[in-house]
């Protein structure tokens, strides 16, 4: 079963382009965990075609906030549909059995005692500087942060985060995460 965890940093904000659609904004680069090499990789828009010929292979999506932000930006790049691979969003999950919705952040912080290593906002200033390595390293962490969370949550059964100084605990039901995973999707670009 081929698993990809997946983040996206963005060139501009929705303040920037005035529209709250996730897919009005432009991609500047996607990061991504291949389970079938084990190895961390990133695609600027130029690439995506290499991107493409993993995803269309791919069993299972995790991200965070990926249902709502990222699947449907990298979707406006694709010419047939990522919404047919399985997609487990972790923060939907969460928000799902809490209610509310946690920053990646804060779910790091509780269950890794881990932090991000920066804020969208300023990966956005690095990218319109040029400083791609910076966007990469940064979306790479949050692409490894939101792995290892799956993992912990798959293995444990729950996800901790930080809430009013100190640390509470997301039961999840994980059993069917990676059941069904086999979906056939739009193989478009017979790759």
């Amino acid at each position: 079963m081929r698993i990809i965890t997946f983040d996206i940093e963005t060139s501009d904000w929705f303040g920037e382009i005035g529209s709250s659609n996730p897919a009005d904004l432009t991609l500047a680069l996607v990061g991504v965990h291949d389970s079938e090499t084990n190895l961390y990789t990133s695609y600027i828009q130029s690439e995506l075609q290499e991107l493409w010929k993993i995803l269309e292979h791919t069993n299972v999506l995790v991200g965070y906030n990926s249902d709502h932000f990222d699947i449907p930006l990298l979707n406006k790049y694709y010419s047939g549909d990522l919404t047919m691979i399985k997609s487990v969003d972790l923060m939907k999950e969460i928000h799902h059995v809490l209610g509310r919705r946690l920053k990646l952040d804060s779910v790091a912080e509780g269950t890794l005692n881990e932090r991000k290593s920066g804020q969208g906002l300023q990966a956005m200033e690095w990218w319109k500087k040029g400083e791609i390595e910076k966007v990469r390293s940064y979306c790479l962490k949050d692409v490894e942060i939101t792995k290892k969370i799956f993992d912990y949550a798959r293995t444990y059964g729950v996800v901790k985060y930080k809430d009013l100084g100190g640390v509470r605990e997301v039961k999840l039901d994980t059993s069917l995460w990676l059941s069904d995973a086999s979906r056939a999707m739009t193989h478009t670009l017979g790759l």
